[in-house]
């Protein structure tokens, strides 16, 4: 008896995917549910899950290839096989294509491919011998490779996620080196270049003196992680200050559906993250109602799970306002782009000490550039400034939301 393996439905706003990676070969034995192949959409990276238990019989899509849903890419037989005791993959199954064969989760794989590295070079710490992104950093550090460092590069602990993965240096003389565009990579330019081309983007400034909001982390931390089992971080203040400030200017707030402005009661807040296919903004779904905890809580849970690729489409779907936090990177100044079709985006920035006038005395203190690009169709310069600058006094004087003033 023979399974057909087919591409599941894909969600409304996904026509196709690419079929990334097969982790299964024909004539390996198979359990229901196994992960047979990675599927690529331009917004995530989902798992395609054997419908039922037997030997792979063949392949009819490489990998590569793009799909549509209900297209028939495999076959399993059932008929006599044996799945009790799955043997594990022949050594030069596992090692023949690092993308395709290797028993490694999709970060993994995507660093490995990024510096020629094949799977049976390292030995997989996970479950069933599975290769973790951790494996692979470890067996580049142990190589002392360029890759290492950029990977392991220690970022403050406000870092929403790491950094991507990034190709080793060419060698050689005038080197070059081709490779396709992810899904990913390619619809972030389709809509960097659409955000530009279709709002009329401004963007304002101003600065923070972030020592106020240092000195409640220093006395609250190990209490509030005690209490709440997390690390209490930058973003949660962040979060928190925007959503006081969208409840003053609605219309930062809001956004276009062709002749309409839509206002929303909601504050969904996308916190833009790095993962090793590129930026991905997961939302945190009515922020106001979280607290800091279920903030912090749910920031650590889209760094990690973008770090792994594991982030579900309806995650990263929808949102009302976005943070970027570009100082995590070093990032002193910048001019964030909208995502449309959100009217705004708040850019965090690097905290440098400087000095400044405080009650007519020079100081140093801890300061941070602010930056909210905004789309001025719907929103005015004057509702944008007034919008930063209460983002800045919350921040400067929490004690502002208690009193809500």
């Amino acid at each position: 008896m023979r399974i057909e393996v087919k591409i599941p439905p894909l969600p409304e706003s996904v026509a196709d995917a690419t079929l990334a990676a097969w982790h299964k070969q024909p004539g390996e034995p198979i359990s229901a549910d196994d992960n047979l192949a990675d599927l690529e959409t331009d917004k995530v990276v989902l798992e395609l899950p054997a419908p039922g238990s037997g030997v792979l019989g063949e392949i009819l899509i490489p990998a590569g290839s793009t799909v549509t849903a209900g297209q028939v890419i495999a076959r399993i037989e059932t008929s006599g096989a044996d799945t009790t005791q799955a043997p594990a993959p022949t050594a030069s199954a596992a090692t023949d294509n690092a993308g395709e064969a290797a028993p490694a989760g999709p970060a993994a794989r995507q660093l490995m491919m990024a510096n020629d590295i094949q799977a049976g070079q390292i030995a997989g710490s996970g479950r069933n011998g599975r290769i973790l992104k951790e494996d692979v950093l470890a067996y580049l550090a142990a190589a002392q490779k360029p890759a290492a460092v950029a990977e392991s590069a220690t970022v403050p602990e406000e870092a929403a996620a790491e950094q991507p993965a990034s190709p080793a240096p060419l060698t050689g003389e005038r080197a070059e080196r081709r490779v396709p565009m992810t899904r990913l990579r390619a619809r972030i330019a389709e809509r960097l270049l659409a955000a530009q081309r279709e709002t009329a983007m401004l963007t304002t400034f101003n600065e923070v003196d972030m020592q106020p909001v240092n000195e409640l982390r220093q006395r609250y931390r190990d209490a509030f992680e005690k209490a709440h089992g997390v690390r209490l971080g930058l973003m949660s203040f962040f979060v928190t200050a925007a959503v006081a400030a969208l409840k003053r200017f609605p219309a930062v707030n809001a956004s276009i559906d062709g002749d309409d402005i839509v206002y929303h009661s909601y504050y969904d807040v996308g916190i833009a993250v790095s993962s090793p296919r590129g930026l991905v903004v997961p939302i945190l779904r009515d922020a106001d109602r979280l607290g800091a905890a279920g903030i912090e809580r749910g920031i650590a849970d889209f760094a990690a799970r973008a770090k792994d690729n594991t982030l579900g489409l309806e995650e990263i779907t929808g949102g009302t306002f976005t943070i970027t936090n570009g100082g995590v990177f070093g990032s002193l100044l910048s001019t964030p782009i909208l995502n449309p079709p959100q009217s705004a985006i708040l850019g965090m920035h690097k905290v440098q000490d400087r000095p400044v006038v405080v009650d007519g005395q020079i100081v140093v203190r801890p300061m941070m550039y602010l930056a909210l690009s905004y789309d001025h169709r719907i929103i005015d310069g004057r509702e944008a400034v007034q919008c930063l600058a209460t983002i800045k006094a919350v921040l400067e004087d929490p004690a502002r939301l208690l009193l809500d003033v």
